[in-house]
């Protein structure tokens, strides 16, 4: 097997073609597109129907509708059959999640206006929500963790989670599901890929429609969640898995390959995993250690397959690599440079940034608190990752005394004057008619 990464250098003076190629990415594929635009338009006419169908001719799930859901019993029993240490393990992750989200909710808030009236901002839970978990190529539970549990903390009541089953039956992984049981799901189905996404946005007699879809997936799911924005709300582009290191010549390369390499495991051939340093001594160093760790990893495979998408740049300084990760705009970040804080203030476009040799990007993944569903594709340059306020709606809140509209008045009637619209100007104005 090949694990050779291709090294370009970049200078800003001297700026590498191949790397403007490789930072040109699309966020979602125009193929899978095409895909996703026929499947949503057939669920969309025939509901369950075309669910059924696409569910069989792209998972080999053959199941008729009244089978889609996973029971509260089968839930409870795989949460029971999972044993009393990864039950523990889910309850030590759910409580960083939720603790970590508690922590970075908007509050409502208030203030006065001059005129004794009182402006704010009111933030509700969004009613019901989709949740997609992907599990064709391993059981995401802490995908399932890191979407349910924010939802679950916003105080979202419905929370439909749509996860792929296996096999004609459509049998999904236990400890997952013990996973999605824990986090507090209140209705599971055994449907994946782009039918998931086009009957919790669309409806169907089975799966009520929802009003915001979470949660990341392939080039399929990410296309069809594009199309869907509109019929309901979105999360953001989050699709297969991406990292950008940026070292200089302090950072061990055996952390390096090792970071590298658990971005590249996910083995769909779309991950991107880019390495940006001064230091051409480094890449050297982190190429051996690839090619020493890769041969003995359990997806060693997987690794070679998705090879391509990885990227060493030897830049001249290391803020000119600090130009080129912004450009990127990465899912994951990892600064392992020296003072890696110092240079947490120059990173402009990163959905999630880990600082220093002691977080690797698995920390992130798995336990530290922060949700890992994270903008792809570039889109960190414009999207946020996913948090508690993710799940809930934020209303302004205006209460005017007549002293705060009759200060406003002026405004209220030039403006509407120069747009044309009386009745707006003439609805503030009346109220100071002579009676």
């Amino acid at each position: 097997m090949n694990f050779s990464v291709k090294t370009v250098s970049h200078t800003l003076r001297d700026p590498s073609p191949e790397l403007d190629a490789y930072l040109a990415r699309p966020a979602v594929d125009p193929a899978a597109e095409e895909v996703a635009r026929e499947v949503i338009f057939a669920v969309r006419r025939e509901g369950d129907a075309a669910v059924a169908r696409y569910a069989k001719r792209f998972d080999g799930v053959d199941l008729p509708p009244e089978k889609f859901a996973v029971g509260k019993a089968e839930r409870v029993a795989a949460l029971d059959a999972a044993g009393a240490e990864f039950r523990q393990i889910l309850s030590l992750a759910i409580r960083r999640i939720s603790a970590f989200g508690k922590a970075g909710m908007r509050k409502n808030w208030s203030m006065s206006t001059q005129r004794g009236g009182m402006l704010a901002e009111q933030f509700t839970p969004i009613g019901r929500v989709g949740v997609y978990v992907p599990g064709g190529a391993a059981p995401l539970c802490s995908t399932a963790l890191m979407t349910i549990v924010l939802a679950k903390v916003a105080g979202v009541p419905e929370i439909a989670v749509c996860t792929p089953g296996k096999g004609a039956a459509g049998e999904v992984d236990g400890h997952l599901l013990a996973a999605v049981e824990a986090a507090g799901a209140t209705e599971v189905y055994r449907i994946g890929g782009i039918p998931a996404i086009a009957a919790m946005a669309c409806g169907t007699k089975t799966v009520r429609r929802v009003f915001k879809i979470a949660g990341p997936g392939g080039p399929f799911v990410t296309a069809a969640k594009r199309l869907v924005y509109g019929d309901v709300d979105l999360d953001m582009v989050a699709g297969p898995s991406e990292i950008a290191i940026l070292a200089d010549e302090h950072a061990s390369a055996d952390f390096v390959a090792a970071d590298f390499l658990s971005q590249l495991e996910h083995g769909s051939g779309h991950e991107r995993a880019l390495l940006a340093t001064p230091s051409a001594s480094l890449v050297r160093a982190v190429q051996k250690a690839i090619d020493r760790q890769a041969p003995a990893l359990s997806r060693a495979e997987k690794i070679a397959k998705a090879i391509d998408g990885a990227l060493f740049v030897v830049t001249d300084t290391l803020e000119t690599a600090v130009d080129v990760v912004n450009r990127f705009a990465p899912e994951h970040l990892e600064i392992q440079a020296n003072e890696p804080h110092k240079w947490l203030k120059a990173i402009k476009n990163a959905g999630a940034i880990f600082l220093g040799p002691w977080t690797p990007e698995p920390a992130g993944d798995f336990a530290a608190g922060p949700s890992h569903v994270l903008p792809t594709g570039g889109t960190a340059a414009f999207f946020s990752g996913l948090t508690v306020d993710s799940f809930r709606k934020r209303s302004s809140v205006i209460s005017y005394t007549r002293a705060d509209l009759q200060e406003s008045l002026p405004i209220i009637q030039t403006l509407a004057a120069m747009e044309g619209l009386d009745a707006h100007a003439r609805s503030a104005a009346i109220r100071f008619d002579a009676k």
